[in-house]
């Protein structure tokens, strides 16, 4: 099983990526498990959902590793979590960050903001460019700092389609 992980600021193309790779190469795909929490709770989260938030969408990655797919794609994992809760309330549960650490992931793919317009669909907040650049600055350096590398993906709706289904076919051909 190899697992890819698309990660990177809201608006950049991580959903609609996640269902082309499930088109094209037959990708178990996990999603935002906070756009099912707020959908649920109809309300804006606060710093005392994160860790409900992180918990379900490990439970919902560890549901869809336990099918053992060749390919498990995430729509996004705790790096997400750990951000937003940072940029929206200054903290972050400090499990979280070890958590991360302690799951094996075989690619991260990073998307831009750049290139790709802002899209509202009722649960996004970061409508202006420099703050999906600043989210994706932190995303980059926190995994670097790790020692994870990841791969940028940048361009416009087709080009990051096109790297994407490369990154990934490149992840698939390694023992």
């Amino acid at each position: 099983m190899k697992v890819v992980v698309l990660c990177g600021p809201e608006s950049s193309g991580k959903s609609w990526l996640a269902e082309r790779l499930r088109v094209r190469l037959g990708a178990v795909v996990v999603g935002e498990y906070v756009r099912h929490f707020i959908d649920r709770e109809q309300r804006d989260t606060c710093y005392a959902d994160i860790d409900t938030i992180a918990r379900g969408q490990l439970a919902w990655e560890d549901a869809a590793r336990r099918t053992q797919p060749a390919l498990l794609v995430l729509d996004t994992h705790l790096l997400s979590n750990l951000l937003w809760s940072r940029t929206l309330f200054g903290d972050c549960p400090a499990w979280l960050e070890t958590a991360l650490l302690q799951r094996h992931y075989d690619a991260h793919l990073l998307l831009s903001p750049e290139g790709v317009d802002w899209s509202a669909d009722g649960q996004r907040c970061q409508p202006d460019l420099a703050q999906r650049q600043a989210f994706f600055a932190q995303s980059q350096a926190w995994l670097l700092a790790h020692g994870l590398p990841c791969t940028v993906i940048g361009g416009d709706w087709l080009a990051r389609e096109a790297q994407v289904l490369a990154s990934v076919r490149h992840v698939l051909d390694q023992p």
